[in-house]
C-alpha cells in the first residue's frame, strides 16, 4: 500500500494545465459566444438532412467517363 501512495505522489499533477488548455479557457472567457458560433457554423456546413431518394437518382443517372475524355472514340468512324 505504501508503494501505491508513492506512485500516486509521483504521477499526481492536479494543478497542471497545458498551454492549449489555458489558451482555450482564456479564449472562452474573452468570447463567451464562441461555442454558439461554432454550432452555427457546423449547422451551416455539416448538419444537413440528406434526400436519399435524390442521391439514388443521381447515382443511377451517372454516365461512366472514358479514361481520356479528349481523345477520339476508336469505335466511331471518321
Amino acid at each position: 500500500m505504501a508503494a501505491m501512495s508513492f506512485l500516486q505522489r509521483i504521477f499526481r499533477r492536479p494543478d497542471y494545465r497545458s498551454d492549449v488548455t489555458q489558451f482555450i479557457a482564456q479564449l472562452k472567457t474573452e468570447q463567451p459566444d464562441l461555442e454558439a458560433q461554432q454550432r452555427a457554423g457546423r449547422a451551416l456546413w455539416w448538419d444537413k438532412k440528406l434526400d436519399r431518394e435524390a442521391i439514388a437518382e443521381w447515382q443511377d443517372a451517372r454516365v461512366p467517363q472514358k479514361a481520356y475524355v479528349y481523345g477520339d472514340d476508336p469505335r466511331r468512324p471518321r
